[in-house]
């Protein structure tokens, strides 16, 4: 394995023609339109990075760096470009975000990655289709669309839970899982925090006016950059709201608690007499009245039960119970 996932020289006409070996790139790279990708795990993927002419040393260690964050360089002879997109990979948490990085000029995208990103498995089958991009201003918007475009049904899936945890705050038959909704919160903030610098990122490559992305181009980076903004404020509303229903739960533990505590406290407090009654007629020595007489038990258990009768009906009176 050399590293190149795939190689695309584009035809113009939303094809293009499939390139299986890096030996093949050499002889038309720069000459048409063409969009590499790369795993950047692989060593032969740096060597190759390496030997191109037109990536100054800063640009291609870049590309391959260990941990980036979004944002969008101009470089000497193209931009630098560097995104994230929610993981949906299986057995992933979706705020690992999948990291991106890109490199483009007018005849060329170079886009490296690690692990699988589905936006850019879709560009390649749109392209095979027939249906893909026509340039390479077209490719970047079209891929900077479809890993924002992701990122929507996660934070649906987000509010859709939220919406759950308050119905069944609500109801109050049975408080929302505490520990799942901390995952929860956790989850929204990790995607935040790649979010933002993302919005940042598509603002900077529109500010840099590059002639070879068009209008339209122009156009669908816009709409990516306003649904980022869109989705920042989703999450900060969602974030807000979690941590509203973590009050209203502990505030629901508290009340029941208190409750509890309430009950037990009116209990005690019918039974205290009760018990000084019993104890003090219990110390068997001698004097005790009734002693000598048969119906005195029951007498006895009569007047405990008028006692707590009328401590109740005073704790009534007094609206304590």
């Amino acid at each position: 394995m050399t590293g190149l996932l795939h190689a695309v020289v584009l035809d113009g006409q939303g094809g293009g023609r499939i390139i299986e070996d890096l030996s093949e790139v050499k002889a038309v790279i720069h000459q048409q339109p063409m969009w590499l990708h790369f795993d950047y795990s692989f060593e032969q993927t740096t060597e190759w990075l390496k030997q191109q002419d037109f990536l100054e040393e800063w640009e291609w260690q870049a590309l391959i760096a260990d941990e980036t964050r979004p944002r969008t360089v101009v470089g000497s002879e193209g931009l630098l470009v560097f995104l994230r997109g929610v993981n949906l990979n299986p057995k992933q948490s979706p705020e690992d975000m999948v990291s991106i990085r890109c490199y483009a000029n007018k005849r060329l995208l170079i886009t490296c990655r690690k692990r699988h990103i589905m936006s850019a498995q879709d560009m390649l089958a749109a392209l095979k289709q027939g249906k893909g991009a026509k340039d390479i201003g077209e490719l970047l918007s079209t891929l900077v669309a479809r890993l924002s475009g992701r990122m929507q049904d996660i934070i649906w899936q987000i509010e859709e839970h939220l919406d759950g945890f308050e119905d069944a705050l609500d109801s109050s038959e049975q408080l929302p899982n505490y520990q799942q909704l901390a995952t929860l919160r956790r989850q929204t903030i990790g995607l935040k925090r790649y979010l933002k610098p993302q919005k940042v990122a598509i603002s900077e490559l529109l500010d840099c006016q590059q002639e070879w992305l068009a209008d339209e181009d122009l156009r669908v980076l816009e709409e990516a950059n306003n649904a980022l903004s869109r989705y920042v404020e989703e999450l900060e509303a969602a974030i807000e709201r979690a941590q509203v229903i973590q009050h209203g739960i502990t505030n629901q533990q508290n009340e029941q608690l208190n409750q509890r505590m309430y009950v037990m406290s009116v209990v005690a407090a019918l039974f205290l007499p009760l018990g000084f009654l019993t104890g003090l007629l219990g110390v068997n020595i001698g004097g005790i009245p009734g002693t000598e007489y048969t119906g005195a038990f029951s007498i006895f258990v009569l007047l405990l039960l008028l006692l707590t009768l009328g401590i109740g009906l005073y704790f009534k009176r007094k609206g304590w119970v």
